[in-house]
């Protein structure tokens, strides 16, 4: 994959602003309630599959070199075994389908966009609670029942995540024919 200096940028614009996300946050138990979702998914909206995800992959890597960008000013190998890790990891897969989905069409509506986004979210979801499930349960011992794992990791963040989809697709739907111009990566 050839990757042009803009496409660079971008990337690690958007791996900055995940950060940035990551410290806008509140807490809601094992995982705390952020920003980063929105950006996740604008990443996918604006860069494409491949940027979109690399942006995440920058983000996680730089997390794990020990620079303090996770929630809580967290960083290092050691957040792999926090709970949230895999909400983490599904950042990268989220940018990547939400790109994917969308641009396999030339034409982009709202709600077109909307449905992508809400792509996007699941995505995390799917990865993060089977992750939490298993360090609460594995590591941490704590013998929680998948439900209660799911109401601790997931229905809590429903509507916050609603929301933060809806905007994504508004702002994605107005900057995606400045943006594709400027970056041209799919």
């Amino acid at each position: 994959m050839k990757i042009t200096i803009k496409q660079m940028a971008v990337a690690s614009l958007f791996a900055s602003l995940t950060a940035l996300g990551a410290f806008i946050a509140i807490p809601a138990g094992p995982v705390m309630i952020t920003l980063q979702t929105f950006i996740v998914i604008l990443a996918g909206i604006l860069l494409g599959p491949k940027i979109g995800a690399l942006s995440q992959i920058i983000y996680i890597l730089l997390g794990l070199i020990g620079l303090p960008i996770f929630s809580g000013f967290t960083g290092g190998l050691q957040s792999f075994l926090k709970p949230s890790f895999g909400f983490l990891i599904g950042f990268i897969f989220a940018a990547y389908a939400v790109g994917k989905f969308l641009y396999t069409k030339d034409n982009f509506s709202f709600k077109y966009v909307f449905l992508s986004s809400l792509l996007g979210s699941a995505i995390i979801y799917i990865f993060g609670l089977p992750y939490m499930y298993f360090v609460l349960n594995v590591i941490m011992n704590l013998n929680l029942s998948l439900i209660a794992v799911i109401k601790m990791g997931c229905l809590i963040f429903l509507p916050g995540d609603l929301i933060k989809s809806v905007l994504a697709a508004l702002l994605g739907y107005k900057l995606i024919p400045k943006i594709k111009k400027f970056i041209c990566e799919v």
